[in-house]
């Protein structure tokens, strides 16, 4: 049987739903606003290449090494993609990654939701003995970001792949193990509460 199976996974900010085509025109609109794609040390897609990159991870999914959901607003639009890959559906290990999200949606509570909601899925439900994270070793937002979730820096992988460009990535890889998960949930969650505070300050 496939592990982990496509799920829903609902919040109060975002949704994560399974991956589609139905998703591409959103997407490639994302893509577009504020040039994500040009960023030169993660992989965003080019907005016409959206819907290859949607087939390429409907495919990945095919063999059991990803699971893609599409990242909803409440209003139903995509803003976003982020995946478990690398499953090891063994040893139960899964990565959280090829994550990216419209430029306005960010620094908002969505993707810390986001992040709860999938770790939850994979501590809570799956069972998963370890959750990752990697990222471009010259990507300080993100490193910095998956740091502030709990996560602990494992190593470098040197030379570890080469870019799009051809030239080599040196890539951070950064664990959260089960018997840390309530103390990175706590946190994820308090978290929440400041940014929802910050973003949709009391009328009151």
């Amino acid at each position: 049987m496939t592990w982990p199976l496509p799920v829903t996974l609902t919040g109060t900010h975002a949704a994560l739903v399974p991956l589609a085509q139905a998703h591409a025109a959103d997407l490639s609109e994302a893509a577009a606003e504020g040039d994500l794609w040009k960023t030169w040390y993660t992989s965003i897609p080019a907005p016409e290449a959206v819907p290859a990159e949607i087939d390429r991870r409907l495919g990945l999914q095919e063999n059991g090494s990803m699971l893609p959901f599409a990242v909803l607003t409440p209003d139903g639009k995509a803003v976003g993609m982020t995946t478990f890959m690398n499953i090891d559906a063994v040893y139960k290990r899964v990565e959280i990654g090829s994550t990216w999200y419209r430029k306005a949606v960010q620094r908002t509570p969505l993707n810390t939701e986001c992040k709860r909601m999938l770790l939850t899925l994979a501590f809570e439900e799956l069972d998963c003995i370890a959750v990752e994270f990697r990222t471009h070793f010259m990507n300080r937002q993100s490193r910095a970001a998956i740091e502030r979730l709990g996560a602990k820096l494992d190593g470098v992988l040197r030379s570890h792949v080469r870019t799009a460009d051809g030239a080599l990535r040196d890539t951070a890889v950064y664990s959260i193990l089960p018997h840390e998960w309530p103390a990175v949930k706590a946190g994820l969650s308090f978290k929440l509460t400041q940014k929802c505070q910050a973003n949709y300050p009391r009328k009151d």
